[in-house]
């Protein structure tokens, strides 16, 4: 149904694409969450499939069409097999409950007896039949993102686009629209969602789609929104307002215990002048191999000698600290 193969999407005077070599493939009737921090790509990948932006490479792939060989004149026709929600909703103000999600109808030139039909119908759906005289602002946050569901899926769309479709929504209206939702996906429509919220994407259990610095990191049937959903992290409320990533308290593996060294027997001290004087001993010969040097890693020989440096002497002082201080002795009585 929906297919991005090796999309890119760059903008002017950014250092990096908003989508980098994304490959996607979205089953017709699947229910997928993109998720990820700001900036991560999401509305840019909607964006792409409802064809507001065309990608810069790759190909996006909506119904079987190449959507950004699609000429100008027939993004209306594409446009018609999707509904998208938004979350500052983008109701008409100056029209009732009714009048908005007939609008969608009437567009596309239905007839008055069909528009009245699909509108009633599309209201009933959502909860809403009753208040098809109501002017938006007569209605709270939640009734008002049912209007915009309602209208979106009016025509009956095979895809539905969800950009934070509940960033507005206090906590219990946004499980009332995302159940919504999730019926219309049941029904057989093609649900892409883009949220931040943790809550819905763990309760629903769908796919996930993970996004960071525009490139997929994470695609997962039945997942969390982060994937060990067990680890500590920053609170939800706090995460959804800065819209970032949730930051995992990960727990390493304990390191190994450093082996202890195998003893060696200890070499002769060469004799200093004063001793081989009285001895006769003689200095070692030139090229007679002395104890062997550790070798230092190619390319690291100053940091690696120095690390050594520091690791001998902070020996030498721990040692000094064990050692008590001889009591002098006093003449004996």
């Amino acid at each position: 149904m929906i297919l991005f193969d090796e999309v890119t999407k760059s903008f002017p005077n950014t250092s990096r694409p908003a989508v980098d070599a994304v490959s996607l493939n979205i089953q017709r009737g699947e229910f997928v969450f993109l998720v990820g921090p700001s900036g991560s790509g999401k509305s840019t990948m909607l964006r792409l499939v409802l064809r507001e932006d065309t990608a810069t490479s790759g190909r996006v792939m909506v119904a079987g069409r190449d959507v950004g060989k699609l000429s100008s004149w027939k993004v209306p026709y594409l446009r018609r097999q999707m509904g998208v929600v938004f979350q500052d909703f983008r109701l008409l103000t100056n029209k009732t409950v009714f009048e908005n999600v007939a609008f969608a109808l009437q567009v596309l030139g239905k007839s008055n007896a069909d528009t009245a039909r699909e509108a009633t119908r599309s209201l009933k759906m959502v909860g809403l039949d009753g208040k098809e005289d109501r002017m938006p602002h007569e209605l709270s946050g939640g009734e008002q993102q049912r209007v915009a569901v309602a209208r979106a899926v009016v025509n009956r769309p095979a895809i539905l686009l969800a950009d934070e479709p509940t960033g507005n929504l206090d906590p219990g209206s946004t499980m009332g629209v995302v159940r919504l939702l999730e019926r219309i996906g049941q029904a057989g429509t093609t649900v892409v969602m883009a949220t931040h919220n943790d809550e819905i994407v763990n309760t629903l259990c769908k796919r996930v789609v993970e996004l960071d610095d525009g490139r997929v990191v994470r695609d997962e049937q039945g997942g969390q929104y982060f994937p060990d959903a067990d680890s500590p992290a920053v609170p939800d409320s706090a995460h959804a307002r800065a819209g970032s990533k949730r930051i995992e308290v990960s727990r390493p593996a304990a390191e190994p215990a450093p082996a202890e060294p195998e003893p060696t027997e200890p070499q002769p001290a060469e004799p200093q002048p004063a001793e081989r004087a009285r001895t006769g001993a003689k200095p070692a010969a030139a090229g007679v191999p002395g104890p062997p040097r550790p070798i230092e890693p190619a390319g690291k020989r100053t940091a690696w000698s120095r690390r050594k440096q520091t690791q001998q002497g902070t020996a030498k002082q721990a040692a000094a600290k064990q050692t008590p201080a001889r009591k002098p002795e006093g003449p004996s009585a």
